[in-house]
């Protein structure tokens, strides 16, 4: 068997219950405008992203709302708080897709992961969803059981 290529990047927070919740459509890498004791916290690795979003504003600029980046221990007085709005980098023509799917579809922009990349820069993953009724939801568990099942047969058979 071929060796996985390695990761190039460490994932910082992972927001495993959007691919449950919603229909997760075009999905987008963006900057995030961070000071210097957020920078340190993310390393840390205890930042949390499952109740965030993010809104486009009147300006035309996107913002992370409600992610958790716990204040730096070592930060004293030039500390961060810990749920304030972050600026989303992303380019023109991004954002108004995103905006576009907002407006016109009743999309939600949501983060899946907030990640170091190779460089070293922070990022986010997000991504246009669609919520999913709670047969959708039941759907997705039947169809994910179904998988982990055959694959449980099909390894007794060999």
């Amino acid at each position: 068997m071929a060796e996985k290529p390695a990761k190039n990047f460490k994932i910082v927070a992972d927001n495993r219950k959007a691919r449950y919740n919603y229909e997760i459509g075009e999905v987008f890498e963006a900057g995030i405008a961070l000071t210097g004791t957020e920078v340190k916290s993310l390393r840390t690795g205890r930042s949390t992203i499952a109740e965030s979003y993010a809104s486009v504003d009147k300006h035309g600029e996107i913002w992370l709302v409600n992610a958790n980046i716990p204040e730096y221990l070592a930060g004293n007085r030039f500390n961060h708080e810990p749920k304030r709005l972050r600026k989303l980098l992303l380019k023109q023509r991004e954002i108004a897709k995103l905006s576009q799917g907002v407006q016109r579809e009743g999309m939600t922009i949501v983060p899946l992961k907030l990640y170091f990349n190779a460089q070293g820069r922070a990022k986010v993953e997000i991504a246009l969803g669609k919520g999913k009724q709670l047969h959708d939801k039941r759907e997705t568990e039947k169809q994910r059981d179904w998988n982990r099942e055959k694959g449980r047969l099909l390894k007794q058979r060999d």
